[in-house]
């Protein structure tokens, strides 16, 4: 069968490597498809940064914190039917030209946005390029899984996580790189123009999915491919394994049945492995990690660190050690096993969103206060301050929940301070006379305690979460479902990170963001025990197999004792 199953003390990450020189045909398919996880990476790190810049050209998006999200979240909209219909269009003409598709989708995008005079016509520019992301965020993974051996399989589609990763690293070195260019934001978000230009020359000299081809009955096509991907001693039973699979497939299936949501329930390997796939996509962002990639400046802010800048700064260290953690899993995904590393990642984040949810409660309960010498000192106080019956209780949050700004003291960031009002000439003023000015956190001793816990949080979810959710959706569904059940997935995924990033600075804003933090720690918590009793282990197992273990398989707690291979009949 498919690449048999390797031995436990074999390294598919070196193996992966050697191939650099063995068979570079493999890591050519799955680097160019890999680029559309790049573009993925990029548009989810680049609005960050953007953001920050977006707020100081159009001033209703600086007023209105739902027209931000909205400005994050109409993308993942578009991602939404993105992964819905790129999952139908995956079945219908293939892995390739669905590829094809979501590259023209990021270009437009990538223009509209670039060239954006308003935030309505930013909005519809991120749309475009949201209907791109949903379709790479499956095609991708879907393509390099079906064009790779089975001992590597797992590493291959890891690398398409890394190049998300390395794709959200990218933003933010080219946000840094144009934050003192005229049009910022606009160079930032057009950037994204490029490699969806590179991506559609490639994917046009590469060929099909050999398995998509099999199930269309374009054999001999498939086996031209097959015979570049596989050594000659394994090709030959390669080719049969994959016949007899799609052979068998339509002998149960009448192939002019039309697939239907029913049966895909009635289907038991179908419906549990569509259990463990939209389960993991829906954990991976409920334990809040676009949070992070989207918000990531902002949450930098709201740890403490007013400038714009600063924040960029720090955000870039956390999303390079996403892109290490990336490589980690390159590394660990075939060696560990998908479950193993899936349960080390929650338990990790549990950890980490625990600490996070500590120090930005010690933030807010242990804020400077109000000076009301240092804010009439500068004469445009804030109207909240003003008509306060207690004003000596106020501190530096209670300033912001009001809707003003907090210019720190000159001398020392942690004493009293001004509230003032938040237009431009007070934060001006404040600027002017050497002080740092915050609108979204206040100076905090303890702010880089939340740094390290967002950096842990990254090295704990990265090698992970970040990535098991993937590989297992890309191996897990028998070929006759595999397009449409990806889909679900996807969308699943891109629901759930819609919700997340829509709801995420409401919510900051309604509980603080210490008990949001604590929600998606009780989140990842719960994630655990899903890992362990719906998600099966599908290391090194062939993709004709995976569907009899789907049949077969029953709760099963020891998750480090390794299951025993499916019997052949």
């Amino acid at each position: 069968m498919e690449g048999g199953v390797p031995d436990a003390d074999i390294s598919a990450f070196r193996e992966c490597l050697s191939l650099s020189w063995k068979n570079p045909y493999i890591l050519r398919l799955a680097f160019s498809a890999g680029i559309g996880g790049l573009l993925f990476g990029y548009d989810t790190g680049v609005i960050s940064g953007a953001l920050l810049y977006i707020r100081d050209d159009f001033k209703d998006v600086e007023r209105k914190t739902w027209l931000q999200e909205a400005i994050v979240s109409t993308a993942i909209a578009g991602a939404i039917i993105g992964a819905a219909f790129g999952g139908w269009m995956n079945d219908r003409f293939g892995r390739r030209k669905s590829i094809l598709l979501a590259d023209t989708l990021f270009l437009v995008g990538s223009v509209i946005m670039a060239a954006a005079t308003s935030s309505p016509i930013l909005i519809v520019g991120r749309v475009f390029v949201g209907l791109g992301v949903g379709m790479a965020s499956m095609a991708s993974p879907l393509y390099i899984s079906e064009t790779s051996p089975a001992r590597v399989r797992g590493a291959l589609v890891a690398l398409n996580s890394f190049l998300i990763t390395g794709g959200q690293f990218l933003s933010y070195l080219i946000n840094l790189a144009f934050t003192k260019a005229p049009g910022t934001w606009r160079w930032m978000l057009g950037v994204a123009a490029l490699p969806a230009v590179i991506q559609a020359v490639l994917m046009f000299t590469l060929p099909e999915s050999p398995r998509w081809l099999f199930r269309k009955g374009r054999e001999e096509e498939a086996k031209v491919i097959l015979r570049k991907i596989y050594p000659s001693s394994d090709v030959e039973n390669e080719i049969q394994a994959l016949r007899d699979s799609v052979a068998l497939e339509m002998k149960e299936v009448d192939p002019s049945d039309k697939i239907s949501i029913i049966k895909l329930l009635k289907t038991k390997s179908v419906r549990r492995g569509l259990c463990a796939g939209m389960g993991l996509q829906f954990f991976q962002q409920f334990t809040g990690i676009n949070t992070v990639m989207y918000y990531s400046p902002t949450i930098v802010q709201l740890a403490g660190f007013a400038s714009n800048q600063t924040a960029l700064l720090l955000s870039l260290i956390t999303s390079g050690l996403n892109a290490f953690g990336s490589i980690v899993s390159i590394y660990f995904i075939d060696k560990t096993g998908r479950k193993k590393l899936a349960l080390l990642s929650l338990c990790g984040c549990v950890l980490s969103l625990a600490l996070l949810t500590a120090t930005f409660r010690q933030t807010e309960t242990h804020s400077p206060m109000i000076s009301s010498i240092e804010t009439s000192y500068f004469n445009n106080t804030c109207s909240d301050f003003s008509k306060a019956v207690n004003p000596v209780e106020w501190d530096c949050m209670k300033c912001l929940k009001a809707e003003c700004g907090f210019c720190a003291s000159g001398s020392n960031k942690l004493l009293p301070g001004a509230c003032l009002s938040p237009d431009a000439a007070p934060k001006a003023l404040c600027l002017k006379d050497h002080r740092a000015w915050y609108t979204k956190g206040c100076p905090s001793k303890m702010g880089w305690l939340a740094i390290v816990a967002l950096a842990l949080y990254i090295i704990f979810f990265s090698p992970g979460m970040g990535t098991v959710p993937w590989v297992v959706n890309s191996e897990i569904y028998p070929l006759r479902y595999r397009g449409i059940c990806g889909g679900i997935a996807s969308t699943t995924c891109w629901v759930s990170n819609l919700v997340v990033s829509q709801t995420f600075l409401t919510l900051t804003v309604a509980i603080g963001t210490a008990w949001t933090f604590m929600l998606f720690g009780v989140v990842a918590l719960v994630g655990i025990f899903f890992v362990l009793i719906f998600v099966p282990e599908t290391k090194g197992v062939p993709m004709e197999e995976v569907e009899q273990m789907l049949e077969e398989r029953a709760l099963h707690l020891k998750f480090w004792q390794r299951r025993s291979a499916p019997q052949k009949g």
